[in-house]
């Protein structure tokens, strides 16, 4: 009775707000992650991952996750002992390197671990309940105003680009010069 009357809504609440966590630094996180992508190193490292088994795969990817999952309450401890600044940083880093990594090896070994029956039987689940999160509205409220902040700092992102293209320039004619 304690149990589906109070542990269930609690750790349902709890599991809603760390999925919750994880989908937001996904999407803030997506542009790099597409970049570093698109580097020489990850397209090699690509495709010798594409060259693997499916349980070598499997493992590839669920060692980033089992490595990096237990720094998150760890960082949280940080910042509820009166260290923000590293709860917080420590925090970001596992989310950057665990959204950047392990995004990167799902897509590259999608299909392969696909057929893992018991990957597959979860893949389902998880898709169902993004859907279904994705749908609600403080899900939609949070994209919308994402959007408009995106918008908002569009401009300045331009500028910070345009300006980085010419320091850029400016240092290569200077190195050319020698």
């Amino acid at each position: 009775m304690l149990r589906r009357f109070v542990l269930r809504p609690l750790l349902t609440a709890a599991a809603l707000v760390y999925f919750l966590i994880d989908a937001v630094a996904l999407e803030a996180l997506r542009p790099l992650a597409a970049w570093i992508g698109r580097q020489r190193f990850a397209e090699r490292l690509a495709a010798r991952i594409r060259r693997l088994g499916p349980y070598p795969t499997l493992a590839l990817f669920l060692i980033p996750l089992v490595v990096l999952e237990p720094l998150k309450p760890v960082g949280l401890y940080l910042m509820g002992t009166g260290h923000p600044v590293q709860g917080t940083l420590l925090l970001g880093a596992v989310e950057l390197v665990k959204v950047t990594l392990v995004e990167r090896l799902f897509h590259i070994g999608k299909d392969k671990l696909l057929t893992i029956p018991a990957f597959a039987w979860c893949y389902v689940r998880a898709v169902r309940w993004l859907v279904w999160l994705t749908a609600l509205p403080p899900w939609q409220a949070v994209r919308r105003a994402a959007g408009r902040v995106r918008e908002a700092i569009r401009p300045a992102l331009a500028a910070v680009r345009g300006w980085a293209r010419s320091l850029r320039t400016h240092v290569r004619a200077v190195l050319k010069r020698g």
